[in-house]
């Protein structure tokens, strides 16, 4: 008797090992990652998650990392196209999906793939279609693609009664899209269930049913993250958000006492409040919404000029925030200076493969491929030439002081570009005045609105 193939969705040991070495590499990528809302992930059927796509192969390592369970994803087509690129693609859990750039005759081919995500969720796998189609290093969202809707359709169809199917919408907030060592907040929204979807809409047709669950879904998508339309205001909108953070954090925690300063998710509540008040005046009193993006489109434009992050902008306290960044990189230089030299191999080697990559949203995902493969290598070789050089008991404290030495180095690196940041806003009295007018006229005009 022949041995049935294994599917994709079946459970491998291998790679539930190596998931642990994974996900502790994800957790030093960050500072901080925090997940809420767990609970709303339905436990009585299918689940189909869907995640907005900011920050390419990180959205999908933080899916992956919400719990134990091995998941299966999605990805484009074209990374398959070689053979060996696409057995490892499989081994780690992802199958291709054609696009509609990709041609129509391409994607006549996923019939075969929709048949294959419904076999994954009959097996009650967890399945991860990042809807959008393509990623936008953006607080926004781009139109969804019809792909998730005809999988969970047709998945509907074939389970019946056995169980129900959920669409479960998750939002990715970044603290920063392109730096290592960021922080990243995922909140998961509420279910959409597929066949109470389909039942209550049971009079459309079938590309009605997908537009009005692809729009149902866009909407609970942006209640989950800090949307702001991409339209001329978006990076105005996202200065206006930082000028007055701490403002709006201390409003918030009135309401909220129990909720912390710097929690993620206090900051996020914060900048919702932010975001609301600028769609509102912006639908109700244009002028006044112009007039107040106008200021800070050109505190975007001075601040970008300048090299100025920020997260100088959104700093309380912004001399005592300098001062101790400073103390920290002087008390820590003796460590991370040597580290440095010895993590040359992985910055070389990430800066190469920078250069030759146009879309900068790939940035983070390179550095952590490189850490993730690179620094167990290095520290073996570096090992090795210690206990060859030093006695051993030298050689084993070296050794053990190496061992988070590359995270020593990003974090001291996030830290002086930081103070440059803030050194370059505290020269610039001009930029901080305009800042503080900012924060005085949106109190002025929220304030007259309410």
């Amino acid at each position: 008797m022949s041995k049935q193939a294994k599917k994709i969705q079946d459970y491998d040991k291998v790679y539930a090992f190596l998931r642990h070495y994974v996900d502790f590499c994800l957790k030093l990528a960050y500072r901080r990652i925090k997940y809420t809302c767990l609970e709303k992930v339905p436990a009585d059927g299918a689940v189909i998650y869907a995640p907005n796509h900011t920050n390419a192969l990180m959205d999908a390592l933080i899916i992956l990392a919400m719990d134990r369970k091995q998941k299966v994803f999605v990805a484009r087509a074209d990374i398959f196209k070689n053979p060996k690129v696409a057995k490892i693609l499989r081994f780690l859990k992802i199958m291709p999906i054609m696009r509609i750039r990709d041609g129509m005759e391409e994607v006549r081919k996923n019939t075969e793939i929709i048949h294959k995500s419904v076999d994954v969720l009959l097996d009650k796998v967890p399945f991860c279609i990042l809807p959008e189609g393509r990623h936008q290093a953006k607080h926004s969202l781009l139109p969804l693609s019809k792909g998730i809707f005809r999988i969970a359709i047709e998945a509907e169809e074939i389970m019946g009664d056995q169980m129900p199917l959920y669409i479960v919408p998750v939002g990715l907030e970044y603290g920063n899209f392109f730096r290592y060592r960021s922080t990243v907040l995922i909140q998961v929204g509420d279910p959409i269930n597929v066949s109470q979807f389909i039942r209550e809409h049971s009079d459309l047709t079938q590309p009605e049913l997908m537009n009005l669950m692809k729009d149902e879904l866009a909407e609970r998508m942006k209640e989950i993250i800090l949307y702001i339309p991409d339209d001329e205001y978006y990076d105005a909108t996202l200065d206006a958000c930082a000028a007055v953070i701490n403002q709006q954090v201390d409003i918030w925690r009135k309401e909220h006492p129990r909720a912390r300063r710097h929690a993620l998710t206090t900051r996020f509540a914060a900048n919702k409040m932010t975001l609301e008040r600028i769609a509102h005046l912006r639908a109700e009193e244009p002028e006044k919404a112009a007039e107040l993006l106008d200021k800070a489109s050109a505190i975007h434009r001075e601040r970008t000029a300048r090299g100025i992050s920020l997260s100088s902008v959104t700093a309380r306290y912004p001399f005592w925030s300098r001062l101790l960044k400073v103390l920290i990189l002087l008390v820590t230089l003796p460590y991370t200076l040597p580290v440095a030299v010895l993590n040359l191999p992985i910055t070389g080697v990430s800066a190469f493969l920078f250069s030759k990559m146009k879309d900068r949203a790939f940035f983070n995902s390179i550095r952590f491929v490189m850490t993730l493969v690179l620094w167990p290598l290095l520290l073996i070789i570096y090992a090795v030439v210690l206990y060859c050089t030093l006695p051993w008991e030298w050689a084993l404290g070296f050794s053990l002081a190496l061992i988070p030495g590359t995270v020593a180095v990003q974090e001291a690196w996030r830290l002086l570009r930081l103070t440059v940041s803030d050194i370059k806003l505290l020269c610039a009295p001009g930029l901080r005045r305009a800042i503080r007018n900012l924060r005085l006229r949106y109190t002025d005009i929220v304030s007259a609105a309410e």
